[in-house]
């Protein structure tokens, strides 16, 4: 392999190294932010907040006495409080030494339990905060959709398409349409339709109705060919409206769907549309586990195209009460699923392969990262949102076990003996650790 050939896969390890090392450090300095300001707030001063590990390669002492620096290993990062032995925790007795009460206060070890357990809270809390915000922000820039459905942008297709911007859209095939912020109607109203390449659209244009031809509801259109998938490494695009699969030729997305999922994973080869010309592709479709609404996961076959309507439609700002309160149901929905895979993991129902390590999430980092800001922006809060839940898991070392801790101190009156931390603590290390390395192997030995 010669040198020209490298190049491009070097710019493209750069790209994704460094998409990577920026996701996981705007989500790291908002957790320990949350652990600094929180303790501060609580009247615990922190003697070192560091952004990565190992040789640091820049420091500053403020006025507080807080050293803030930049270490060589952009991988994580820490806050050490007064009287700590370590970044980790745990007591240093040296330094609690000759110690007044009003110092010792001022302590992590000295503070009162309340402080201690709302400092470690604050990191997974201020990530929630940040998936929050980053998902609110999204919502106000996208918008919602208008009533009623109004088209905003039309996609190219190679069929007869008769509808402009600006149409609203008030039946199809004769029989009225239901509100779009109606999913469960509306996807029952498409369903019911004829699957056909044509349809007729009854439209309010300039104040008077009048019907128009237009293309199937959802054709087979890649409105978002997700990164990583077959549908990428085989180079389907998005806006690529896929006409014939093995020489049958299909008109609806659902055409498509059924065709990938009855598949069982054997090649197929698409025809497809992009720009006026027919482009010949093949792929293989791959097994993926999928959530369903009683919490269960289906084994399916999948390419990582996304579809939807032909059109886009047109939106409006919601208020901010709404987006917050959408980018809170989101949240959610990231931390039920969360949970959902991983107990559906444990227990053989799902492949351990969903499982990703530092590779698969650096391999998305800069996927999402090509794909656009809004997209990049986007896997940020969903991380930040798997960060702060996995450092809510009662393993010590994390923060959910110091809360334990704290527990047990608020239950038995004092808090576990030295020797107790230091063999727990080195429990969850190690299961930590054999998180890290079998979540390594799924990411070099899975398909």
């Amino acid at each position: 392999m010669d040198i020209v050939t490298l190049v491009p896969q070097f710019g493209g390890l750069l790209w994704t190294l460094l998409a990577f090392v920026v996701a996981l450090s705007i989500i790291v300095a908002i957790h320990e932010y949350g652990h600094y300001i929180v303790g501060r707030w609580s009247g615990i001063d922190a003697e070192v907040f560091s952004l990565g590990f190992g040789p640091v390669l820049f420091s500053r002492t403020d006025r507080r006495g807080t050293q803030w620096q930049f270490a060589l290993l952009p991988l994580g990062g820490y806050v050490k409080f007064r009287g700590d032995a370590n970044p980790s925790g745990g007591t240093d007795a040296e330094a609690m030494t000759g110690l007044t009460e009003a110092e010792r206060r001022r302590t992590m070890t000295g503070a009162p339990l309340w402080a201690r357990a709302a400092t470690v809270a604050a990191g997974p809390i201020f990530n929630f905060i940040l998936s929050i915000l980053i998902f609110a922000g999204v919502f106000l820039a996208r918008g919602t959709v208008s009533e009623p459905l109004t088209v905003g942008e039309i996609y190219p297709l190679p069929v007869q398409n008769e509808l402009r911007v600006g149409d609203e859209i008030l039946g199809i095939e004769g029989q009225p349409l239901p509100p779009y912020d109606d999913p469960v109607a509306f996807e029952e109203y498409l369903d019911a339709l004829p699957v056909a390449p044509q349809l007729d659209y009854t439209v309010r244009r300039d104040g008077s109705e009048t019907v128009v031809p237009g293309p199937y509801v959802h054709p087979p259109l890649a409105t978002q060919v997700l990164p990583l998938s077959a549908a990428s490494e085989a180079g389907l695009e998005e806006g690529d409206v896929i006409l014939a699969i093995d020489g049958t030729p299909i008109t609806g997305f659902e055409d498509l769907r059924d065709i990938v999922e009855g598949s069982e994973g054997a090649p197929l080869a698409l025809s497809v549309w992009r720009g006026g010309e027919e482009v010949a592709l093949t792929l293989e479709p791959r097994r993926v586990d999928e959530p369903q609404p009683g919490g269960a996961f289906r084994t399916v076959y999948r390419i990582g195209v996304a579809g939807g309507l032909f059109f886009a439609p047109a939106t409006e700002t919601p208020g901010v009460g709404q987006a917050v309160g959408s980018a809170v149901g989101q949240v959610g929905e990231i931390i039920r699923g969360s949970i959902s895979g991983l107990w559906h993991m444990v227990t053989g129902a799902i492949s351990t392969c969903n499982l990703s390590g530092p590779i698969g999430i650096a391999e998305t980092s800069g996927a999402m990262a090509s794909e656009g800001t809004q997209s990049f922006i986007w896997f940020i809060a969903v991380l930040s949102t798997a960060v702060g839940l996995l450092n809510l898991f009662p393993v010590p070392v994390l923060d959910g076990g110091h809360l334990c801790f704290h527990a047990y101190e608020a239950v038995s009156g004092r808090p576990p003996s030295d020797k107790a931390l230091r063999v727990l603590m080195s429990i969850g290390l190690t299961l930590v650790l054999g998180l890290m390395v079998f979540a390594l192997t799924n990411d070099i030995f899975c398909p």
